[in-house]
């Protein structure tokens, strides 16, 4: 075997020298065993993954050059001298560390002979953007998983080509790898051209993310918060500071922000026009006080909700919000009757044009009086549960708000017939729209009132769910009100046929607009006398829930409606016979049918079905358990250009199974276009409900517009 190992390869065992740098190291290629005693290299060729080099005991592979082994601030100089965006886009796809490096890039730190090809590359991407976007503003949105830093990163590296990033809406994160200050970073030095941040619901960004945006995006002037805790007033006073252009300020559910925070952005954005402050603990009448009076010159819109303000706020929004135009006032509970007196009295609102009240205690007869005599000019106002006012409070501001054209009412329970038509008869001569909604305190009662001037101004009557409102009530609206154009009476169950009869014979004006949903006493007389008298403008009716209405009413509007493009008898007693008749009506034309909850109506209605969806867009058959699925398939391949929405039970697919039964129906549409796009399972005592949404691709666009079909399987 020594002689083996002193062989130098100079005889026949392996002509050509020797192969080993030193032959008393044979381990690293043989393996000698108990059996051996002589070796015979192979004359193959070893495969070597990579080359090698020999050193005195061993080898080592040789390291391949790559760039990756150089350090960030190499990388850095290298991708700043790119020639142009183009370059940049394709760099950032190479690798997670390339793109965070290639978003850290600004605008300023290209070199200076690649700026211009970058201006040529955003007037051209411009150009098309403006196409895409409407408004020539890049925008983008992202929401849940989707909401990461590397993407953040990535719009940041491909927006800045094209001018860079006008609005970002972020709304949620990824719960692993959430938003955090690193892509608000890469969006701050991208796209300083940033003009509307919205961040909602974003646990992981704070004051740091919040300033990066501040100190690169000065353009910025809408800023929407919303349950952003870890943002505190720290992250505010930097956009006060470096966003003077600031117009818009939306704070929801910011536990962390306060008064520090609003003072400075009273003091350096001095321009704000709208102020959204709700559910933010911290904030208080000093931070109240330094926005609405460091921009009482140009502040049109404030909306205070759930805050531990006082009467204090109130004052100053009354003496200084003299450019207010809308203000929207949600569950104070500290704000007492004397800070709505004093914001009245303040003569400062006299541009103030909506109110919208709700949830404040601080409402009674004696402030109400007096924002209507403060309010020369309010022409929309909404009152919400305010449990305090009563009809001597209502009235009283009628009669103080002479310019009053919309009044809508909601759960105050102390109004009553009383105080409604009084305020009806006291708005004065510019009311238009009145609204009564879930106000328990309506009562029915005679009134024996004089005879007046009635209210030929009013257009618009609303009363829903209000169970005292009767026919007495509506005998008197008859009377009053006989320029009438939109009715909706929804869920008065004690309306009959003579109350709402007396309404159509005073009413000079045609009706367009008529929801008598809910109205289960009305009979097929209403809609006969209704489509007599007013069938040549009424556009929109609806008689969802009105049981005794029959074949009678369909065939009344076929004769008579000339306009009508929307009608719903859901959960009518109407039947094959009446979809019949509206289908030989030669000067009917529905855009808009539903029938929901018609058990009478069946496959015999398929010819009149289809003769409609000439017209019709949008075609509602939920529960008609008497239509088949082979007259589903039909109608969805012949009213290709209709909405048809669609509940089928089990027993109807019992049959044949769904999916051979789908692809009937849409047999000439090519599968790449047919996509499942919501599929739910919910669990009853009784049965197995599956819920399945399909819609149409490829053909109209994406989403539930036209040409998309649902399907709802119980």
């Amino acid at each position: 075997m020594s002689k083996v190992f002193e062989f130098a390869g100079e005889n026949d065992f392996c002509p050509g020298g020797p192969i080993y740098t030193n032959p008393k190291e044979p381990s690293l290629f043989l393996s000698l065993g108990l059996p051996v005693d002589v070796f015979f290299p192979s004359r193959k060729r070893s495969r070597i993954s990579a080359p090698f080099v020999f050193s005195e005991e061993r080898f080592e592979q040789k390291k391949q050059a790559s760039i990756e082994v150089l350090p960030d601030e190499c990388l850095f100089e290298i991708f700043r001298r790119l020639p142009g965006g183009e370059e940049r886009s394709a760099c950032a796809c190479v690798s997670k560390r390339w793109l965070i490096l290639l978003s850290g890039i600004c605008r300023d730190e290209l070199c200076s002979q690649n700026r211009s090809a970058v201006k040529n590359t955003e007037v051209k991407s411009k150009i098309e953007d403006e196409e895409i976007e409407g408004d020539g503003c890049l925008s983008r949105s992202l929401e849940g998983k989707k909401a990461t830093d590397i993407r953040l990163a990535a719009i940041a590296v491909r927006t800045a080509n094209c001018g860079g990033l006008g609005k970002l809406f972020i709304r949620g994160s990824n719960s692993s790898r959430g938003v955090t200050k690193v892509g608000l970073r890469a969006i701050a030095r991208g796209c300083p051209s940033l003009k509307v941040l919205s961040l909602w619901n974003l646990p992981s960004v704070g004051d740091e993310g919040l300033s990066e945006i501040a100190n690169g995006c000065h353009m910025l002037e809408k800023l929407d918060l919303s349950q952003c805790p870890a943002i505190t007033d720290k992250g505010l006073l930097a956009i006060a500071k470096n966003c003077s252009n600031l117009t818009d300020l939306v704070l929801e559910s910011c536990p962390n922000i306060g008064n520090e925070g609003l003072q400075a952005v009273g003091q350096y954005c001095t321009n704000l026009k709208s102020i959204s402050i709700t559910n933010c603990p911290g904030v208080g009448d000093q931070g109240i006080a330094a926005l609405v009076s460091s921009a009482s010159n140009v502040l049109t819109k404030l909306k205070l909700q759930s805050l531990n303000i006082t009467d204090v706020s109130l004052a100053v929004v009354g003496h200084y919000g003299k450019a207010v135009t809308d203000l929207v006032l949600t569950s104070l509970p500290n704000v007492s009757e004397r800070g709505f007196w004093v914001m009245g009295n303040a003569q400062g609102l006299h541009k103030l044009k909506s109110l919208t009240v709700t949830s404040c205690l601080g409402v009674t007869d004696i402030g109400l009086e007096a924002v209507g005599k403060g309010c020369p000019n309010l022409k929309q106002f909404c009152l919400h549960k305010c449990a305090f006012l009563s009809d001597n409070g209502l009235v009283s501001f009628a009669k103080a708000a002479e310019t009053l054209e919309s009044l809508q009412l909601e759960e105050c329970h102390r109004i009553t017939q009383f105080g409604f038509f009084g305020s009806l008869l006291n708005c004065g001569a510019n009311l238009k729209a009145i609204s009564l909604v879930n106000c328990f305190g309506i009562r029915d009662l005679k009134l024996d009132l004089p005879e007046l001037s009635p209210c030929t101004s009013l257009r618009s009557l609303s009363i829903r769910n209000c169970p005292g409102f009767g026919d007495g009530s509506l005998a008197l609206l008859g009377n009053l009100c006989p320029q009438l154009r939109n009715v909706e009476l929804s869920g008065l169950q004690g309306v009959t046929d003579a109350g709402f009869l007396s309404v159509l014979e005073n009413c000079e004006a045609g009706l367009v607009k008529v929801n008598l949903s809910g109205c289960i006493n009305l009979s097929d007389k209403v809609v006969s006398v209704m489509t007599e008298q007013h069938g040549w403008t009424l556009e929109m009716l609806s008689l969802d829930g009105c049981r005794r209405i029959t074949d009678a009413s369909l065939v009344a509007i076929a004769e008579n409606c000339f306009l009508l493009y929307d009608l719903d008898v859901s959960k009518c007693a109407t039947t094959d016979s009446g979809i019949a008749a509206m289908a030989r009506s030669k000067q009917l034309c529905l855009q808009v049918l539903s029938v929901s909850g018609c058990s009478m109506i069946s496959d015999k209605s398929l010819p009149a079905l289809v003769k409609l969806g000439q017209t019709l867009l949008g075609l509602n058959l939920q529960h008609c358990n008497a239509i088949s699925s082979s007259t589903v398939g039909i109608l969805v391949e012949r009213l290709w250009r209709c909405d048809i929405l669609l509940v089928l039970s089990l027993g109807v697919l019992s049959s044949a199974p769904w999916h051979s039964r789908l692809a009937e129906a849409f047999r000439e549409v090519p599968v790449s276009n047919l996509s499942i796009i919501r599929v739910g399972v919910t669990t009853t005592s009784q049965s197995l409900r599956l819920l399945l949404a399909v819609q149409l691709f490829g053909l109209f666009g994406e989403g539930f517009g036209r040409g998309s079909k649902l399907y709802s399987l119980p």
